[in-house]
């Protein structure tokens, strides 16, 4: 087994959201899981060779297993792709869907197609619920968006009241279960025309995502644009997303450095 630890969507090479990826190893999917919860890390992927020669990427949180996680691919990606080998096409263990791993003048970009999310009804109280912020008027209506993990997605007034935020987290993840969403998205407008979120998935709140790729490519969907994204600065660990609409495709990319090696 190799385990690599790197650090997605940083601004600095010393920040960004951590992710292990495991190669060469054939443990059971019970035994990823404990692997995960023991290493108490954001993600971890584990990159599989398939029967029919296919690489796939297989997610797991500490809580529970992913069926995409685009820091955790962002990593996988820096792992595999080199200057002789500059596109790599993989696939989801989960549900099988297709990702591409682009190195572009030394940038890593992954790119993927917009899913159809669940159909779900938000009822006019319910981000007031989740968000533990009874009234709160958002400054857009709430929506549900996915490139293979579907966010809800909350657009709040301004950075101050992103980061206020105390979330219902358990109630967040009941919601969630019930209703096929991979927890809610808190987002703003910035000033200098760049956008900024939080991501509510995690039940502990010390495990908040410095960076949330499949969020980011979430709101682009919604938006229907490419956007500077920033995260993680109200946990200290500033991050930077950018996205790209190609076709009917999106790219997502950032920084990904390596951490350290076992």
């Amino acid at each position: 087994m190799i385990i690599q630890e790197l650090l997605c969507f940083g601004i600095t090479a010393a920040g960004g959201n951590a992710a292990l990826v495991v190669q060469h190893d054939h443990s059971s999917a019970a035994q990823r899981q404990q692997f995960a919860l023991d290493r108490n890390k954001p993600a971890c992927v584990f990159v599989d060779a398939a029967p029919d020669g296919a690489i796939v990427l297989d997610y797991f949180y500490p809580h529970t297993r992913s069926p995409l996680c685009l820091h955790a691919t962002l990593a996988a990606a820096r792992v595999l792709l080199s200057p002789q080998r500059p596109l790599l096409a993989v696939r989801t263990a989960l549900r099988g869907q297709p990702l591409t791993l682009t190195l572009v003048d030394g940038e890593v970009f992954i790119q993927l197609a917009p899913q159809t999310p669940p159909d779900v009804a938000i009822p006019p109280d319910l981000p007031g619920r989740l968000l533990a912020a009874p009234g709160i008027v958002l400054a857009s209506a709430p929506a549900v968006a996915s490139v293979g993990s579907p966010k809800l997605l909350l657009q709040v007034a301004d950075s101050a009241a992103l980061h206020a935020l105390t979330p219902d987290l358990a109630g967040i993840a009941v919601w969630g279960a019930e209703h096929g969403v991979s927890g809610c998205y808190a987002w703003c407008r910035r000033a200098d025309g760049g956008y900024e979120g939080r991501n509510f998935n995690h039940l502990d709140p010390a495990l908040e995502d410095s960076a949330t790729g499949v969020a980011a490519g979430a709101l682009s969907v919604h938006l229907g644009a490419g956007l500077t994204l920033h995260q993680g600065g109200n946990i200290g660990r500033p991050c930077r997303i950018v996205t790209r609409l190609a076709y009917e495709s999106i790219l997502i990319g950032g920084q990904a450095a390596f951490r350290s090696t076992t």
